[in-house]
């Protein structure tokens, strides 16, 4: 029997339940939100994201979720610095060339700030003179840090990245810190 974990990751929590011995207490983790024995992050979402994270107790469904290979589309709203141009959306959809290798190609679209959108602590430093725009950018594959440098390589910085879909599972109205447990047959 397989159980599902869905968790709308705040901002600066790791991705794990232990931290490392000299943070001992000094930085979040999944232990301080989850108290699921059993359960393991089916992927990853760096420190500094925020939104959608699956952790499951099926070390099949982990690997099904997690592995490149499946090519799970991930989705997510992206806040970057300044007004992105509909040449810097087009590159990434065509792909965007990284240090790594060029990216597959992404499905973006400039949206509106999302009204539903919580407060993110501590809140992003906003520069009078220089706007923000925000995207959604759906990726197929999980290059370390990928979104952010993809934005990064088109002169648009991420300021705000919170992934709100992973296959089929989607955040929904999932408020921040908070998870829900889906059941086989809800998987």
């Amino acid at each position: 029997m397989s159980n599902l974990l869905l968790f709308n990751k705040p901002f600066n929590v790791l991705c794990q339940f232990t931290d490392e011995p000299e943070f001992k207490d000094q930085r979040q983790t999944l232990a301080d939100y989850i108290n699921q024995p059993g359960f393991y992050a089916a992927g990853r979402l760096d420190r500094d994201s925020e939104g959608l994270l699956l952790l499951t107790d099926d070390g099949k469904l982990q690997q099904q979720i997690a592995n490149p290979k499946t090519k799970q589309p991930k989705t997510y709203l992206v806040q970057v610095e300044g007004e992105i141009s509909k040449q810097a959306i087009a590159q990434l959809q065509k792909g965007v060339e990284l240090k790594d290798g060029l990216t597959r190609p992404a499905k973006a679209r400039r949206v509106n700030e999302p009204k539903w959108l919580w407060e993110r602590n501590p809140p992003v430093r906003e520069r009078k003179n220089i706007p923000t725009s925000w995207l959604e950018l759906t990726i197929t594959e999980g290059k370390n840090r990928q979104v952010r440098r993809m934005t990064a390589a088109m002169g648009y910085p991420t300021l705000r990245l919170i992934r709100t879909q992973i296959g089929k599972w989607k955040l929904g109205n999932l408020a921040v810190g908070e998870f829900t447990l889906l059941d086989n047959q809800s998987i």
